[in-house]
């Protein structure tokens, strides 16, 4: 074949002649660059390799990293993990060999993106997310993941999520919007820990964190200062009581202070606060995690301690007057898991009350099924989203959703075992939810986030909307 005949097969000489055109328009300084620039523009990108690894979480466990290629570039993803928590929840894929990561290594959810899923989407436009979704779905063909696995799953979702903005040349956020079918864009109030308990620290508090809420910020930037300052204030006062000892914190970065009564805590918070100067603009929620402290019907608030762990049960009604007493006493806007996932009544009890916003974590798993069960008896008025409960980009927009038409809280939530992938950040301006947790203002993975959202307000400039004081109404 002659270099003519190449060239008129492909139509070369024409595209040529429209790169060097548009060039001549646009006065480059550098025709050779916008040149390529252009033809790369002028052919549609789709998914040309997918390879995954093994990498470890914020805790030192494995989790999975991917890598898609596009002929616009490479685009990285990592997923979260955490203790399975129940039967509800996507199925995160591990080895189970105890001799390797105490059988915590996942090289056969890696082994199924290189060599299953991964021969399943080359070819696809990563524009496509909920095609791309539903091949993998297709492929698994069980209805928790448990063939390929959520987190080999959910890491290429993510990942082509990300090429699929740059397809569109479009920020992240903006390309999810689009996948939302929303214009409006909405920076989240962060809920910060700030003092760690229940699984996730080891101290004797029942309670599995306390988070402060900078409702009455007026940027995100703002936001941010807020919580810093009051958890290095928080910090001194804790130390002033229990000593340098006493600022361990846990694995979400929440100082975990050797206390054993959520009021002690809330003091604190409401000491640092103080502090501070930024009274009212300060709100605090609580996640109590009930679950794991739940013996039978009766909850066990002392159950880490070994010398009381037993001897002060509370009742479903001791443990509404409870809460009643502290919304009283503190500026809580927000409970996560009062009660036990399988505490339904107690749960809607609470929630008709209207003291607070009553959000599902451990509840409703990010489960679809669960979540319309919810909304229709009343059960809660928020959602938690944990997005590698769930497993793709498509069914986690379509589970907000569902909160959405409800006139729920939505709040986009990291895991116990975080990776420094940001994308959580961009999910939660994009869907609007108006809130977001991401662990304490201090540590990597968890900065990872919050430092996401100071760009993304940067980039929207004047546009820039932060939930503030509509924190429950942002969609």
């Amino acid at each position: 074949m002659s270099v003519q005949e190449y060239l008129d097969k492909h139509m070369l000489s024409r595209k040529i002649e429209d790169a060097v055109n548009a060039a001549v328009r646009a006065k480059s300084p550098d025709p050779v660059l916008f040149i390529s620039n252009h033809m790369r523009k002028a052919v549609p990108s789709v998914i040309t390799k997918i390879k995954a690894r093994q990498v470890l979480d914020s805790r030192g466990v494995p989790t999975v990293e991917v890598e898609l290629f596009t002929n616009k570039g490479m685009f990285r993803a990592s997923v979260p993990s955490a203790d399975p928590s129940g039967m509800y929840e996507a199925f995160e894929l591990r080895d189970g060999d105890k001799g390797t990561y105490l059988g915590n290594s996942v090289n056969r959810a890696v082994k199924n993106i290189n060599e299953k899923i991964s021969e399943a989407l080359i070819g696809m436009d990563p524009t496509l997310q909920s095609q791309i979704d539903q091949a993998m779905l297709d492929l698994d063909k069980t209805e928790k993941k448990s063939e390929l696995g959520v987190n080999a799953i959910l890491a290429v979702s993510i990942a082509a999520c990300k090429a699929g903005a740059a397809e569109k040349e479009v920020p992240l956020y903006k390309h999810i919007a689009d996948l939302f079918g929303k214009s409006n864009l909405t920076l989240p109030v962060p809920a910060f820990t700030v003092i760690s308990g229940g699984k996730h620290a080891g101290n004797n508090l029942a309670v599995q964190e306390i988070m402060i809420l900078p409702t009455g910020a007026s940027r995100f930037e703002e936001a941010l200062q807020m919580g810093s300052e009051t958890y290095h204030h928080l910090k001194a006062a804790i130390t002033e009581k229990y000593g340098v000892h006493g600022c361990n914190v846990g694995e979400d970065g929440g100082f975990a202070p050797n206390i054993s009564n959520v009021k002690e805590g809330l003091d604190f918070i409401k000491e640092a606060i103080s502090r501070t100067g930024y009274g009212e603009k300060i709100k605090i929620a609580i996640d109590v995690g009930a679950s794991d402290f739940c013996k039978g019907t009766k909850y066990d608030l002392d159950y880490k301690s070994l010398n009381k762990s037993g001897q002060n049960f509370k009742s479903g009604e001791d443990m509404i007057e409870m809460y009643k007493e502290l919304c009283a006493e503190y500026p809580i806007v927000s409970i996560e898991d009062p009660f036990d996932m399988e505490d339904w009544e107690h749960t809607k009890y609470i929630s008709g009350l209207g003291i607070c916003q009553v959000v599902g974590g451990d509840l409703l798993m990010s489960n679809p099924k669960r979540v319309e069960r919810a909304i229709h008896d009343s059960t809660c008025n928020a959602l938690v989203l944990k997005i590698n409960q769930i497993g793709t980009v498509t069914e986690a927009i379509e589970v907000v959703k569902l909160a959405n038409d409800a006139h729920w809280g939505v709040v986009i939530s990291h895991r116990s075992g975080e990776s420094e992938d940001s994308f959580i950040a961009d999910l939660s301006v994009g869907l609007t939810s108006g809130q977001i947790k991401a662990g304490a203002p201090c540590r990597g993975e968890r900065l990872a986030k919050y430092n996401q959202l100071l760009r993304i307000e940067e980039e929207l400039g004047d546009q820039a909307v932060y939930a503030g004081e509509d924190w429950r109404q942002s969609y």
